[in-house]
């Protein structure tokens, strides 16, 4: 009898507070947590919504048998550990945002989780990486792979630098 791998997950990684810090800690984190991970490369945009320093922004896969919501308060306690301070603000520094951009090929909105993300579909930062790891897989909404995705983004005005090297990421 094998063991139930669980459901393929990739979650967007983020940070602009010390990301050479957390971002590799956070995958070691995650590691430990769920095993193997799919890393993308490392891309650094600028901050949206607000004036702050650059984000660096990767997608991680993962595999897991937790349930979503039980997935979703894991993710918050490992961005808690790396000392992620909540407010009613959506758009601020962070050391560490970890968001499930998707569960398998479940589509669920249900107020309190929407899957798959938005921010695949709306972000550079977001879609180039996942294309990267995930190029073949299908969007859940559009039918479309994640390079299909990508070939079709307004890339105008996107300025991503990719700066994954060097920081022990991979």
């Amino acid at each position: 009898m094998t063991e139930d791998p669980g459901v393929r997950v990739w979650l967007g990684l983020g940070s602009n507070m010390a990301p050479t810090r957390h971002l590799p800690e956070a995958l070691r984190d995650l590691g430990d947590l769920f095993g193997e991970l799919s890393v993308s490369p490392v891309y650094e945009s600028e901050a949206v919504g607000f004036a702050g320093d650059n984000f660096f922004n990767l997608v991680v896969g993962i595999r897991t048998t937790l349930t979503p919501r039980e997935l979703v308060a894991s993710l918050k306690q490992v961005e808690e550990r790396h000392g992620r301070h909540r407010s009613d603000k959506k758009y601020v520094s962070r050391t560490l945002d970890i968001d499930l951009l998707t569960y398998g090929d479940q589509v669920i909105n249900d107020g309190s989780i929407q899957l798959p993300r938005d921010e695949i579909l709306h972000y550079a930062f977001v879609l180039l990486p996942l294309s990267e790891v995930a190029g073949s897989e299908v969007h859940p909404r559009t039918g479309r792979t994640y390079d299909q995705l990508w070939e079709v983004f307004d890339k105008q005005g996107r300025s991503l630098r990719r700066v994954d090297r060097g920081l022990g990421l991979l």
